[in-house]
């Protein structure tokens, strides 16, 4: 038997006990006029002679029928169980399952909608609880002469994982069913747009588990039909968000006081901050999202409030130096969210009082201290031409900018796009080549992906836990084969998790010519090193002609091959990880801004 865990199961137990009847009653006649069943005659005999014989022989009714925990006449599976202990019954059930084994471990031929499926029971978890099906058959009482003469089925109680069973239910159904469209409340700048609930076609995952079950035990095929899921919000439930709050909630501006003075919300902020959530149920909740609201009133709360800083940490001299943390005092957003919703339905007195209530950085020197960043355990540079003054360089500048100084606590994932943000030209980013389809195009933000390379290999000698990256379709001389990566918002991201107990600093510095990433923390490895496997699979680049143009951009063009690499991680002298990265580079077309001369 599996051994017991603690996932959710659903146990399953019925108890068949037909009712035995010694005293004398009418019976019907038979059929044909005569005289009653031999069988109902022959249980009275059999009823009464035992009892007689046992009295005879000295032995009361009494100790025989209520020999052993299980009473006489039960069976489960066909096998008796009565009259045994428990530990005896037990027993006998695991033996006539072990006699079962083939049975119960074949698989389940499920029909899904229009489908067919086999289910395996230990993957879903199926089994018999011996132990409990023991204790059920031991648990009914009886009157004396009942378990003497009587007998009743016991079901067995089964255990499945009701989680596995509906993830491959649902598997089964494939392209047969559809998603549930949750209802919800959407904004088109200050205008609400209903978004109206379908149902889901899917299985009843609670009706399948039984039906599962019960063909399981049968040895059956069993059909599980599909059915139709409604959200829990309704379509008239929808029209009544929009009629009675979202439209009046933008109808005018609302005033925010506080003991420091006083701003105006206007609509557009009340739209960017009024939320209409849904849960996995499909239920819609309105709510006001404080921290939306904060970045869509820009810097009008900066005249009531003090933002808080947290502590962090610059290198100075080869050392990291603490800057420290300064307590703020802020609107208390938790308060905030209600009160502005309640005002948000009425056409007059659309006034919200809030406190301004201290406000705590996260991280305090006294938290920074217990992170162990003290020394620098990788550093990885990258070198680049044009000089500061080219667009490429002042992106690849740009993005050092926006990481420097960035603290990633144990156990956190650091994601490069989460953190910059779109990179756009408000953001301080330009215009430079960048790949797209196979080409270099002018794209904003163009060289990002050198400073996502040098991060990415700081990272990687770091030790730390790659979680996402991708290596550019074309490869580049200036990185490192393989161990690279590309980025583009908002499909492409990279991302490390810090696995290690203490946290990290991402330094960066750059100069003319090179960027550099360093990462500070305690080191607890020896050494981490690439070992490169040949290069295989070779291919050699085509001559594109591109018609000339401001947005043409020529190439010289480079070989494609694949190549493994891997990453050796040692620690007290020996290896502690070994990691494949693979990839496949394509040859990248020598392009030529000019007519073809072969056309």
């Amino acid at each position: 038997m599996p051994a017991a865990d603690d996932r959710p199961t659903i146990k399953v137990a019925a108890v068949s006990w037909p009712g035995v009847e010694l005293e004398p009653v009418a019976t019907p006649p038979a059929a044909d006029g005569g005289k009653p069943t031999r069988s109902r005659r022959a249980r009275l005999l059999l009823a009464g002679g035992l009892a007689a014989a046992l009295l005879a022989g000295g032995i009361g009714v009494g100790a025989y029928a209520y020999a052993g925990d299980v009473p006489r006449g039960t069976t489960v599976l066909g096998t008796e169980l009565g009259g045994r202990s428990r530990a005896d019954a037990a027993r006998a059930l695991r033996a006539e399952l072990e006699r079962r084994a083939a049975a119960l471990n074949a698989p389940i031929v499920v029909t899904v909608g229009e489908k067919k499926a086999e289910l395996k029971p230990a993957d879903v978890g199926l089994a018999i609880d011996v132990d409990a099906t023991v204790a059920a058959a031991a648990a009914a009482e009886a009157h004396a002469v009942s378990r003497l003469v009587g007998s009743r089925a016991v079901e067995p109680v089964v255990t499945v994982d009701a989680a596995r069973l509906g993830a491959a239910l649902r598997k089964a159904v494939g392209d047969q069913g559809r998603e549930m469209t949750m209802p919800t409340v959407i904004w088109t700048d200050t205008t609400p747009k209903p978004v109206y609930p379908k149902p889901a076609l899917t299985v009843d995952t609670a009706g399948a588990t039984d039906a599962v079950t019960a063909a399981w035990l049968a040895g059956q095929p069993v059909t599980v039909p599909l059915v139709e899921k409604w959200p829990a919000t309704t379509r008239e439930e929808v029209d009544r968000l929009v009629t009675e709050l979202a439209r009046p909630a933008v109808a005018a501006p609302v005033t925010l006081t506080t003991e420091g003075g006083s701003v105006t919300i206007p609509p557009a902020a009340i739209a960017r901050s009024l939320r209409f959530s849904t849960d996995d149920a499909g239920k819609v909740t309105p709510r006001v999202d404080v921290k939306r609201l904060r970045t869509a009133l820009g810097g009008k709360l900066a005249k009531l409030e003090v933002e808080p800083r947290d502590a962090g940490l610059t290198i100075t001299g080869g050392k990291p130096k603490v800057a420290p943390s300064r307590a703020g005092r802020q609107v208390d957003a938790a308060a905030l969210g209600p009160a502005l919703l309640a005002v948000l339905p009425k056409s007059t007195d659309r006034t919200v009082t809030a406190q301004l209530k201290p406000a705590t950085p996260e991280l305090t020197e006294a938290k920074l201290a217990e992170l162990g960043i003290k020394e620098r355990v990788s550093t990885f540079t990258t070198r680049f031409t044009g000089g500061l003054s080219s667009p490429r360089s002042q992106n690849i500048v740009q993005a050092a900018k926006d990481v420097d100084g960035t603290i990633v606590k144990p156990g956190e994932t650091f994601s490069l796009n989460a953190h910059t943000g779109e990179r756009g030209y408000d953001q301080g980013y330009q215009d430079a080549p960048t790949i797209v389809n196979g080409k270099l195009v002018p794209g904003v933000g163009g060289g990002v992906s050198q400073f996502t390379t040098t991060l990415f290999n700081a990272t990687y000698y770091a030790g730390m836990k790659d979680v996402e990256h991708k290596p550019h379709s074309f490869y580049f001389s200036r990185y490192p084969a393989v161990i690279e990566s590309t980025i583009y918002w908002p499909q492409l991201d990279f991302k490390f998790r810090n696995d290690t107990p203490h946290g990290v600093l991402i330094d960066t510095s750059y100069t003319g010519s090179s960027i550099t990433v360093s990462i500070w923390s305690t080191k607890i490895y020896d050494s981490v090193k690439t070992e490169y496997g040949p290069r295989r699979n070779i291919t050699q680049p085509k001559t594109v002609y591109l018609e000339p143009g401001p947005n043409c951009i020529s190439a010289a063009g480079g070989i494609g091959f694949a190549q493994d690499a891997f990453r050796v991680i040692k620690k007290d002298g020996k290896v502690v990880k070994r990691e494949k990265f693979s990839w496949r580079y394509d040859a990248e077309p020598r392009f030529i801004c000019a007519p073809d001369p072969g056309a």
